[in-house]
């Protein structure tokens, strides 16, 4: 991954506010629900995660500038240790280290004498390589955590939208067969991962990795998420449009009345203000409601002859823009 500075456009000596803010703009700008015609939204959206939990966090973003973490979080190799004394000090000139070795009991030395081959692995694998008898027997070698694989796990969970607001538990299994019940954040938004320390995958001599949960959101049945916003199609009667009415309209909180007034078309759209999903800092986005016109099912003579009466005392042509 590139460098998390990089990605959110943060100057090294950013202060943490800076780089919220620089976070939550980017954050809003590539959200995939903000790019659907863009396929690499989605991609660049989790970049902006990644980079975000490296420098977003105190921690991290210290050991990522000292180098002892990449932009991915994972431990840098940090080079062999040198110094001390018996040929295992650095050399004046060029920076190498010089070492001896020797194979097998006290007398077979080369290059010198001094350390061991055993003490080159030690020095080598941060002083865990040789567990075993010297001099000839067996060695078992335990790896420094610095030269571990990849063993974060990723998984997919797909959450309701009142879950993605609201909150709570749900389980996920992974490809091991295993199951946990992850706490879904409330505010959670569609590529956002949720990181579960240590219940990756697992390998001999090394720690284990972490459970990376990328979440996306179920398409609901009522609200279309629009970024930050909740938009809904409102059916209303003929009778309504044309004389104006009180409705009943859903919101995730509950039904609320709206006013519909006299002569509304279809298509108009009414906004109720801070009704749509959480934002960071607090506030929220709106809910937009778009009516849509309905007619009653089924052949209706009453309403066609008053159509057709009206029609012939108050033509007018809605469409006459588009000539």
């Amino acid at each position: 991954m590139r460098d998390p500075y990089e990605i959110l456009g943060v100057r090294r000596d950013a202060s943490a506010a800076a780089i919220k803010s620089a976070y939550r703009k980017l954050a809003k700008k590539h959200h995939p629900d903000a790019n659907k015609n863009d396929p690499k939204s989605a991609a660049r959206f989790s970049e902006l995660n990644s980079a975000n939990e490296i420098i977003g966090d105190e921690d991290k973003r210290k050991q990522f500038d000292r180098g002892e973490i990449d932009a991915e979080g994972k431990p840098r190799f940090q080079g062999f240790p040198g110094g001390g004394p018996g040929g295992r000090g650095r050399a004046a000139g060029g920076g190498f280290e010089q070492h001896s070795f020797r194979s097998g009991g006290a007398g077979a030395q080369g290059f010198g004498g001094g350390a061991g081959f055993e003490d080159i692995l030690n020095s080598m694998f941060g002083g865990a390589a040789a567990r075993g008898p010297r001099g000839g027997g067996s060695t078992t070698f335990e790896f420094d955590p610095r030269f571990a694989t990849d063993l974060d796990l990723n998984v997919a969970m797909t959450v309701s939208l009142e879950e993605s607001v609201k909150g709570g538990e749900k389980r996920v299994r992974l490809p091991s067969g295993k199951e946990l019940n992850v706490r879904i954040p409330a505010g959670v938004i569609a590529g956002q991962q949720i990181r579960l320390k240590g219940q990756g995958e697992t390998a001999a001599g090394h720690p284990p990795g972490d459970l990376l949960i990328t979440i996306s959101i179920a398409p609901h049945a009522v609200f279309k998420v629009d970024g930050s916003d909740l938009r809904v199609d409102l059916p209303i009667t003929l009778y309504e449009a044309v004389l104006g009415a009180k409705v009943r309209a859903p919101t995730l909180s509950g039904a609320v009345e709206l006013s519909i007034p006299k002569d509304t078309s279809s298509g108009r759209t009414f906004r109720l203000k801070g009704k749509g999903l959480p934002k960071p800092g607090g506030t929220a986005g709106d809910l937009f409601f778009t009516t849509r016109i309905m007619l009653p099912d089924g052949h209706d003579a009453d309403l066609e002859a008053l159509m057709q009466k009206w029609r012939d005392g108050h033509p007018y042509n809605p469409r006459s823009d588009l000539a």
